[in-house]
């Protein structure tokens, strides 16, 4: 099965949420290997994208100012919000990877009790972590500006997603 690839624009604040004008990728089937976990951590590591930590979502808004984020699901599934907390809800599942824009809102809403990811940041960045708080926009706007655009992306390499969509 090929990957399919989406593509949501959340350019507008949401509340203390700076978002991005970069859209946020979804990647829907991009393996379906027994060992996913390690397969998504393989992948990332290729593509310059060094794998960070095994985890579920945090189940409040959260973003980083001052690095890109995927996650690779490797088991379960679950409803992520992205945006703040006026998004959009998506239905990602094992085999699934997400982009995760510097400064996009994102939060568990509901999840499988399986559910886990893989996730990591381009070499060399290490994510800070805000929350949604009035006051911040400013502060974390500047931090977003200075955020590189990867030069691969974390799936697909030197050859799509993000070189074609940023």
């Amino acid at each position: 099965m090929a990957i399919e690839l989406e593509t949501l624009n959340l350019t507008q604040p949401s509340g203390g949420v700076p978002n991005n004008v970069l859209p946020l990728v979804l990647y829907h089937h991009v393996s379906h290997e027994p060992h996913l976990a390690e397969y998504f951590e393989q992948l990332f590591a290729k593509n310059g994208w060094p794998p960070r930590w095994r985890y579920p979502v945090f189940t409040y808004t959260h973003f980083h100012s001052n690095t890109h984020e995927v996650l690779g699901v490797y088991a379960g599934n679950a409803k992520i919000q992205f945006g703040g907390e006026d998004g959009p809800i998506v239905d990602i599942s094992r085999g699934d990877a997400v982009l995760i824009p510097a400064g996009v809102g994102h939060k568990q809403i509901a999840a499988s009790e399986d559910f886990m990811c893989v996730g990591a940041y381009p070499v060399n960045h290490g994510p800070d972590k805000f929350v949604d708080k009035p006051g911040q926009l400013e502060k974390v706007q500047g931090n977003i500006a200075k955020v590189d655009k990867p030069k691969t992306d974390p799936i697909l390499g030197e050859q799509g997603g993000i070189i074609k969509v940023w």
